[in-house]
């Protein structure tokens, strides 16, 4: 456990007149609050905020900052309130710790994404208020996924998906590498400890003949630099095991056809030695096409700088180098936290979330989003984004995600801009509207006063800002026609129960009706039979007894027929306020009984089940979602598809067919392809009951011989 001494020298170290007096208060408070208290390791509890400020010392963080790590949970663990926080360590501190505290207490919600929702909003506006907050944040979540094992599975699984979903991209987006390294390390072993397993096992095989390779390079670089009189610092090291298992994964590779496990790196004085080294390294091996990025010219939005380039190397291997200067390197390891103002008595720059303009998008934008999904999908888009850099016709620089579209950078100009846009140039050339962006384009946009979105555009655009506003005005179209059919519906079916649309709309009952539908106006629930997802005969029903018609026309039937008639038979799927409506589901992502699921109406069609993170139900119109839930008391199976990659061996097929059968689910197709170095992919169609049934199919393939990977898959 870290003491407090090695702490402070941490502090001084970096920081010769640092006032220690705070932290010192800081630790004496904190461990008379917290005394008593155990984690579940059986540590004293106060190691953990010893170890936080531990953490946020080693990022070279102002004493304020170190001092609120120390106190960072006391609010919410002890008996500390915010006015003796303030009365003893000041305004400052009190607002940070306050600030982590509100992150932690999240809402209760019966749904976990809503929850996950909330807990990223709070995040993002914690962000855009002090991000001082998120720092202490990171390193809270960093010791305790350092302490993850004495968790149970269940929430071992838990804490470690949303570490990578969420606090590992924040820890990028802030360019703190070296803490998002980690994060993904440790939840990669948790959420796939096979995988990771046998990523270690290849690097710890390979790491002698490495060690011996890394330093042959080095050697070949040192001698071209000394040659021209560059004094530099040559560092080679293995890639994190997370990183090269997303490559494998990403590009179909064995972990032998992965080349750039090993990566270097040169650090240089000044930035022209960086362009200097870069040329001698193209003149000693040669460089790969398309393989170059300069970071420095153009940085990351996380102030992140260096040159990226891929040679082939001196036995004929890929090579990934990076040159930068030292002041760059320290930026590379620390992020934002490289630009922190030391000096005692300043607070932190209220200019740096200029410097970060991606948190005040997000705060801006965080708000058009009711359904937690879009919220949860958009932020991804934000935290995963890579930069390009293009310019307007008047040379101003705008940054956009990877990928964007002239569509993007009209709604990043302005919001008319983007609902008016009707063409694009790109370097003085006409190109499609789904044109992609790349760094250096100057853009040109065509506006037209009767132009308007489409929906189209929703499966090419890659902003928040973009996604948000035509899915607005699309909504609003929508409304408006689904009003006007709704109406046009109601009327002909209530005339034909001889009732008065028109007249009942202001009436008690019609009042009634629409509360008990849960909408908030008449004109919503109107919408809504526009819609589809709700029929006028079920507004008919809430208002009035039975109509006289339709009980005639039962009693009539049931004479003829000679017994009362049957319910259609259930479906193992129930839609949320509606009886006896077709359902089918979604082929392109196979949903099967424990999976998150949601429906999309189709008029004429039913309802179609996706699983909520399906690719085609993200595109669709939110408007025309609907809730649906498993229904636990029908039994069925329902097909999944699944990839096996494995070495050819004799046998290995029945083997597999064999285990699948072993656990109670049925083959409905399979088919096999042939990789190179004797890899097969065997391809399964399987029927299974639920989530469940699926896991432990998938865990006794992978138990059997010269298995390398089992993986559910979109069909």
């Amino acid at each position: 456990m870290i003491r407090i001494n090695d702490i402070i020298d941490k502090i001084t170290g970096y920081f010769p007149e640092a006032d220690l007096d705070i932290i010192d208060r800081a630790y004496i408070y904190s461990a008379r609050v917290h005394d008593g208290q155990v984690r579940l390791s059986g540590e004293p509890y106060l190691s953990h905020p010893l170890e936080v400020a531990g953490i946020l010392a080693d990022m070279k963080l102002d004493v304020i900052s170190v001092a609120s790590g120390l106190l960072h949970d006391v609010i919410e663990d002890t008996h500390a309130t915010p006015e003796e926080i303030n009365a003893m360590f000041g305004d400052e501190i009190t607002h940070i710790v306050s600030g982590v505290t509100k992150l932690s207490a999240l809402p209760f919600s019966s749904s976990s994404q809503a929850r996950q929702a909330e807990s990223i909003r709070k995040m993002i506006l914690a962000m855009a208020d002090d991000i001082r907050v998120i720092l202490i944040k990171l390193a809270d979540r960093l010791h305790n996924m350092r302490t993850l094992k004495f968790h149970s599975e269940k929430k071992r699984r838990k804490i470690a998906q949303e570490t990578i979903d969420i606090y590992a991209p924040i820890a990028a987006r802030l360019g703190i590498y070296w803490i998002k390294e980690e994060l993904e390390d440790t939840s990669f072993m948790y959420l796939q400890p096979e995988e990771f397993s046998k990523i270690v096992s290849h690097v710890n095989q390979d790491k002698k003949e490495g060690e011996k390779y890394i330093e042959t390079v080095k050697s070949f670089i040192k001698k071209k630099m000394d040659e021209h009189n560059l004094k530099c610092e040559v560092l080679g090291r293995y890639k994190y095991f997370y990183s090269i298992y997303k490559k494998m994964a990403s590009q179909n590779l064995e972990f032998e056809e992965v080349y750039d496990i090993i990566a270097f790196r040169i650090i240089l004085d000044t930035i022209p030695q960086c362009y200097e080294a870069l040329g001698l390294i193209h003149s000693l091996w040669k460089p790969v096409a398309k393989k170059f990025k300069d970071y420095i010219g153009v940085p990351k939005l996380n102030m992140y700088q260096s040159l990226h380039t891929t040679v082939i190397g001196p036995f004929g291997e890929r090579i990934e180098l990076q040159m930068r200067t030292h002041e760059m390197d320290k930026v590379a390891k620390s992020g934002i936290a490289a630009h922190w103002s030391y000096k005692e008595g300043r607070r932190f720059d209220e200019k740096m979330n200029k410097t970060f303009p991606w948190i005040q998008d997000l705060v801006e934008h965080q708000e058009d989003f009711g359904d937690p999904d879009e919220f949860l999908e958009n932020v991804r888009i934000d935290l995963f984004s890579d930069e390009v850099y293009v310019f307007t016709p008047r040379g101003e620089i705008k940054s956009l995600p990877r990928g964007a579209t002239p569509v993007d950078f009209a709604y990043l100009i302005h919001t008319e801009v983007g609902n008016q846009c009707t063409g694009a140039k790109v370097n003085g050339r006409i190109v499609p509207l789904q044109y992609e962006l790349k760094t250096g384009d100057t853009v040109e946009i065509f506006t037209s006063k009767k132009g308007h979105p489409s929906k189209d555009w929703l499966n090419f655009v890659k902003t928040v800002k973009a996604r948000s506003r035509i899915r607005q005005w699309i909504k609003i179209q929508e409304k408006e026609r689904s009003i006007s059919l709704g109406r046009e519906m109601c009327e002909k079916a209530f005339r034909k129960y001889r009732l008065n649309f028109n007249t009942l709309l202001k009436s008690e009952e019609m009042d009634k009706a629409v509360e008990n539908f849960g909408f908030k106006n008449i004109y919503d629930l109107i919408a809504s039979v526009g819609y589809g997802k709700i029929t006028p005969l079920q507004i008919i029903r809430k208002i009035t007894p039975k109509p006289e018609e339709e009980k005639e026309h039962e009693s009539l039937f049931n004479k003829i027929v000679g017994r009362v008639r049957k319910k259609r038979p259930s479906t193992g799927v129930v839609v949320k306020g509606v009886d006896d409506i077709l359902i089918k589901f979604g082929k392109c992502c196979q949903p099967v009984p424990g999976d998150p699921i949601t429906g999309y109406i189709t008029r004429g069609y039913g309802v179609t089940v996706h699983r909520k993170r399906c690719v085609n139900a993200l595109k669709m119109s939110p408007e025309r979602q609907i809730d649906v839930e498993w229904n636990v008391d029908i039994k069925e199976t329902y097909p999944v598809k699944i990839r096996v990659r494995s070495y050819d061996r004799v046998g290995m097929l029945a083997d597999i067919t064999s285990n699948i059968s072993k656990n109670g689910a049925n083959i409905v197709s399979a088919n096999t392809e042939t990789r190179g170095s004797k890899i097969v992919d065997s391809y399964f169609t399987i029927a299974v009951e639920n989530t469940e049934h699926l896991k432990r199919v998938l865990s006794a393939i992978r138990k059997i011989k010269h298995i390398q990977e089992v993986k559910r898959i979109d069909a």
